[in-house]
């Protein structure tokens, strides 16, 4: 497989490995409810070192990834302050990347590569990762993901029509359109949910025979493509014959005789014209297969997501010059696609949380028990990030008319032709959505339908319910600092991250147990694989000096008779042998702190 060549990236090939883990802070002044690390979450810090903390927690259990990471136009002003150890990139640092920037290319694949690893380290196995991206590096990040998620995990290159009316100032063509990359960590495990069926194909099924397997629609039985039995001539029941033609048939003749049996083959209504196969709606899925054209009446467009913001924040027009903010409706898409009702999303690039919205939309939509996580680097993530999401749970001061675009259909011939189609889908949006707003408005503008719902608010704007807990990022879990006790994690935090390097497995939340009757500061974090693992630590160095934090052959013999199999003991001193478990029959094996942060081989 062919691979990105750039600069830096022997630098930055493992450097998720070597950024420390640093626990999450929670601050429950600054969240909605209870302060949890397993419910929805808004983490403020740098999003490498973000996903790092996650990591004993969450690896392996995301569904759905959404970043929409710096597009590199050279208008963002972005920089590079990852700490990686080379002098050359080290030069990079804290430099904003500008369109003269003959390094803007290398650099952005130096600072997507790091991250793009742990998300593939947090992705379940069938979960999928939704990347919004323009020209300016699509090609790149495709180069990137094959390499890191394997070439066989891309499912697909959606194109989204992102604005409604072209840019005339533009200096060749009207920039309409973003992509949006699909990749699946195992494409074997993961196809997309279907979008519901809309009134329109309902339409096109109907029943003119009265068949009691309901409404169908008719098929061509030929095709162009040469089949080796696909030449032959049919009687209908006037005694008309008909044959293919230049094209051919696409069932053998004895399976069309088989159909004609069962009453599939529509004739017309005076038996004479040409067959068809008749399709029934009972008989196809459910939904539809989703398409890779996204359109900005379906899923909206950058102006809807900036007057949304506007509304939400009680922005004015220049006040969010510095985001790009993405239409819920967008995120919607995503999450139809590539959740359930009980799935983990997490989005490191979180901006002004659009995801958060969606994810508390859809929740209060179906009932659903969806999980959040937001990562945000810069100082509006708790004004912007969080307070969009305060407001959008509790619901937020506004007073004037609040719209919901409902429907945006482009208006072509044939659909001015078929108009009664379209104003029976008005009049069905008015039954079904007039009793949620205070009137339905309709008008034509930019050459398509516009339908939308608007309710008059005097005070505040219902909430959608919800809770969030804010984190910031906590001291780094570092060698020297443990080992000169310098800087100590607490218990939990060490036990999430010991299990994980020891397993590559997040520590489940209801596993930790304390131990007391086996000794001060013991606890038993969890089974896996027919091997128990126990932690013998307290965040207090005089104490783990002493001969209570070290494990002994008492603590050894009570750990080995609460289970049988093998035991691993974390601890920062052993005062007994090898050869005395071994003489005993104590299948206890010890782990020396701190150097068991590193990654234990399982027997």
């Amino acid at each position: 497989m062919p691979e990105l060549q750039f600069k830096g990236k022997e630098f930055v090939y493992n450097h998720h490995l070597t950024v420390p883990f640093r626990p999450l802070v929670p601050h429950a002044d600054k969240g909605i409810g209870e302060a949890r690390l397993d419910g929805n979450l808004i983490v403020h810090g740098d999003n490498l070192h973000a996903l790092k903390a996650l990591l004993p927690s969450y690896a392996g259990k995301v569904d759905c990834i959404f970043i929409d990471p710096p597009y590199n136009t050279g208008n963002e002003g972005w920089a590079y302050n990852d700490n990686v150890n080379s002098p050359m990139i080290r030069e990079w640092l804290g430099g904003t990347v500008g369109l003269d920037d003959g390094l803007r290319h290398d650099k952005w694949a130096c600072m997507m590569w790091p991250r793009l690893k742990l998300l593939y380290e947090l992705l379940d196995e069938g979960g999928t990762l939704w990347v919004t991206l323009d020209d300016n590096e699509v090609s790149h990040a495709r180069d990137l993901l094959d390499e890191i998620f394997g070439e066989d995990s891309f499912i697909a290159c959606c194109i989204w029509h992102k604005v409604y009316s072209p840019k005339n100032t533009a200096q060749f063509f009207s920039e309409d359109h973003d992509y949006v990359l699909v990749y699946a960590k195992d494409r074997g495990s993961w196809s997309p949910n279907l979008l519901p069926r809309s009134d329109e194909m309902e339409e096109r099924y109907i029943n003119p025979d009265n068949d009691a397997r309901g409404p169908w629609k008719p098929s061509d039985l030929t095709a162009r493509n040469p089949y080796s039995k696909g030449k032959y001539t049919v009687t209908g029941p006037t005694g008309k014959a008909f044959n293919s033609g230049t094209r051919y048939w696409r069932q053998s003749v004895e399976k069309f005789e088989e159909m004609d049996a069962d009453n599939r083959i529509w004739w017309g209504e005076d038996g004479g014209n040409m067959p068809a196969q008749k399709r029934f709606l009972s008989e196809v899925k459910q939904g539809v297969t989703p398409q890779t054209i996204w359109e900005y009446s379906d899923v909206g467009h950058t102006q809807e997501a900036k007057k949304q913001l506007n509304a939400i924040m009680a922005y004015g027009t220049d006040d969010i010059s510095f985001i790009t903010p993405k239409p819920t409706r967008l995120i919607e898409r995503v999450l139809q696609l590539g959740s359930t009702t009980d799935s983990i999303i997490l989005d490191s690039f979180a901006g002004s949380g659009t995801t958060a919205h969606a994810v508390l939309a859809a929740n209060a939509r179906d009932g659903g028990n969806r999980r959040f996580i937001l990562v945000e680097g810069e100082d509006y993530a708790d004004t912007l990030t969080a307070e969009r999401v305060r407001r959008v749970v509790n619901g937020y001061a506004f007073t004037g008319t609040q719209r919901e675009e409902l429907l945006r259909e482009p208006l072509t011939f044939g659909k001015l032709r078929n108009a009664a189609t379209l104003l029976e889908k008005v009049q069905q949006i008015e039954t079904l959505d007039g009793p949620k707003f205070d009137r339905i408005a309709k008008t034509v503008k930019d050459g398509a339908l516009i339908v939308t719902g608007e309710r008059d608010v005097a005070e505040t704007t219902p909430g959608l319910g919800g809770a969030f807990t804010y984190c910031t990022l906590g001291d780094p879990i570092e060698m020297d600092a443990i080992l000169s006790g310098a800087a100590l994690p607490d218990k939990a935090a060490m036990a999430a991250l010991l299990w994980h390097t020891a397993t590559a497995t997040p520590l489940p939340a209801d596993s930790m147990t304390d131990a007391p009757d086996i000794g001060e500061g013991v606890a038993r974090l969890g089974n896996l694989a027919g091997r128990t693992y126990w932690l013998i630590y307290r965040p207090d160095l005089d104490w783990l000096k002493s001969a209570d934090a070290a494990l002994s052959l008492t603590k050894a013999r009570a750990i080995a008779a609460t289970t049988p199999g093998n035991h691993l003991v974390f601890a920062p001193a052993k005062f007994v042998s090898r050869e005395l478990l071994a003489r005993e029959r104590i299948d206890v094996d010890y782990a020396p702190l701190p150097f068991a942060l590193y990654r234990l081989e399982t027997a």
